[in-house]
């Protein structure tokens, strides 16, 4: 017997499904703000806790208890398994330390980096509780492919967004 959704659970899933895009586009511009902060390392912290407000966000929308702290392992776990996307952040922080051209460098790409990665970690955990999942059963070896494909997509958006950094992530 097949289970056919009515028309009232469909436009349901639908607002929904909105409502949680809409969740990530407001903090991947929050964290590509957070990411123009010209105080090194605080910028990083910013855009860390930006991308914990988006998971609290995303939880409460799909009715799934939110720890703070599953979550920020979740989100280390899950952006840091790669070389370049793990340290592109502090990297990029971290240069606005050099005199006058770290501020430049990091200006230009800090916030690029920050909106890629907050769009790819809102897009994956999107996936993830539209399956039904919780964050007790997400698995981030399991989603890295997935987030890499999310990350070349966020790395075009803010490219979009901020006309100098054409491409910041690689």
């Amino acid at each position: 017997m097949v289970n056919k959704m009515s028309e009232n659970e469909i436009l349901v899933n639908d607002d929904k499904l909105n409502e949680a895009q809409n969740i990530v586009r407001t903090h991947t511009y929050y964290a590509m703000g957070a990411g123009l902060v010209p105080i090194p390392v605080f910028d990083f912290v910013a855009v860390t806790g930006i991308q914990i407000d988006m998971l609290r966000c995303l939880s409460n929308l799909y009715e799934i208890d939110f720890m703070e702290n599953k979550g920020k392992n979740l989100l280390g776990a899950l952006t840091g398994g790669g070389a370049s996307s793990s340290f592109a952040p502090m990297l990029a922080s971290t240069v606005k330390m050099i005199p006058f051209l770290g501020s430049i460098l990091g200006a230009v790409s800090m916030p690029a980096i920050a909106g890629a990665t907050t769009y790819a970690v809102g897009k994956v955990f999107i996936q993830h509780f539209e399956a039904g999942g919780t964050l007790l059963n997400f698995d981030p070896k399991a989603m890295k492919a997935y987030y890499a494909e999310q990350l070349k997509e966020g790395n075009n958006i803010a490219a979009k967004s901020t006309p100098a950094t054409k491409s910041a992530i690689s």
